[in-house]
């Protein structure tokens, strides 16, 4: 209990010259050991790396999870030690209910059987945002984390260390410049000597730590690359699968409105769809059409035969492909990512689609696979 107490008021009295220091130096009346530029930079450095991972760390678990309390939760999961809950993702939630409306209003039905392929699309997004939810937290985030809670803490601990160090020693040579009789010099240069060899003991280990930070740009750098490589698969993931129902859409609309095509102005075809620009309709030069118009009996076939159509030399665009597309039937024009092809309307036509050409063929062309040029 004796030496207890001993070291009690040993440690009190080094924290209080410890203090009395460090005001001293605030106020401008005592010396400070400066580390040199180096050291500087390196502490620059390892501060500029700690608050940019916090930053990014915080923002890409925001872009992962953008509901704060699930953020939470998960957070107080991890503490504890226990397994985060499975939780579906809103494109899962939104396929399921996708599912059951169509089995409510009938999946033999046309609203129905649409409903079911864009459910099963919607659930097929939400497992590949699952996977790179899942695959971002293991090869980006986890990582980061680590560095914050392991050799971050270690560095802020030994600069801690170091700057009580340094406290220590400026405080031993304020007190040899008191130091008057020999005896009390000869002490005050000992305590000078020892706390030197602290002090520089611990700016080297504190050194290496800092040094370190550049390895922890190169595992972050590797980091970053397996992130973004896990990013371009769900978006290339979510952009063919968003193709691919495109495509069925396409072709299940033909069997569905099979007179939208080529009308005349009592057609009962439905109004455009909302994505469609407005003003392509209105763009496109209009061809008429040879002879009488036809009847509303004869309109599909009237569009099928589409070889009876010249278009005018100088009524017609340019349009750039920008993805494939596999013609439905023998009415539709297969398309070519890429490739360039002249289009034009029909009266009556549905606004959505448009008579493309490419050399001696020609068929329907869906307006939304093209961007057209002027």
């Amino acid at each position: 209990m004796d030496f207890n107490m001993k070291k009690l008021a040993s440690d009190a009295g080094v924290f209080f010259s410890r203090a009395v220091q460090f005001t001293e130096e605030k106020l401008g009346q005592a010396e400070k050991t400066e580390l040199d530029a180096h050291f500087e930079n390196l502490l620059a450095k390892a501060d500029c790396t700690k608050n940019w991972t916090e930053k990014i760390l915080h923002q890409t678990e925001v872009l992962l999870q953008p509901n704060p309390s699930v953020r939470v939760e998960e957070f107080l999961y991890e503490k504890l030690d226990r397994k985060v809950p499975s939780r579906v993702t809103n494109g899962e939630l939104l396929a399921q209910y996708m599912v059951e409306a169509a089995n409510d209003f009938g999946p033999g039905t046309p609203y129905g059987k649409t409903l079911l392929k864009v459910g099963e699309t919607q659930k097929r997004l939400g497992g590949a945002e699952r996977d790179f939810m899942h695959s971002a937290s293991i090869n980006f985030l986890n990582p980061l984390r680590n560095f914050l809670e392991g050799d971050w803490r270690t560095i802020s601990k030994e600069r801690r260390i170091l700057e009580n160090r340094r406290l220590d020693l400026d405080a031993c040579k304020a007190r040899l410049k008191k130091a008057k009789a020999a005896e009390a010099k000869a002490s005050a240069e000992h305590e000078l000597r020892v706390a030197q060899t602290d002090f520089d003991r611990q700016a080297e280990v504190t050194r290496l730590l800092l040094e370190g930070i550049s390895s922890t740009h190169v595992n972050h750098l590797r980091c970053l690359h397996e992130f973004v490589e896990s990013q371009t698969t769900y978006y290339a993931q979510g952009y063919q699968y968003m193709l691919d129902l495109q495509k069925q859409l396409g072709s299940s609309r033909g069997e569905m409105f099979p007179g939208t095509f080529v009308g005349n102005a009592e057609s009962t075809s439905p109004p455009p769809a909302t994505t469609s620009p407005p003003t392509v309709a209105a763009t496109i030069p209009v061809v008429p059409t040879v002879g009488r118009a036809p009847n509303p009996a004869t309109a599909v076939e009237g569009a099928l035969n589409l070889n009876d159509v010249k278009p005018p030399a100088s009524g017609t665009r340019k349009a750039r492909v920008l993805y494939d597309y596999e013609a439905a039937d023998s009415s539709e024009l297969a398309l070519l990512a890429d490739e360039m092809i002249t289009v034009y309307s029909l009266p009556g036509m549905d606004p959505d689609w448009l008579i493309g050409e490419r050399g001696n063929q020609k068929g329907k062309v869906p307006v939304t696979y093209l961007e057209l040029l002027s």
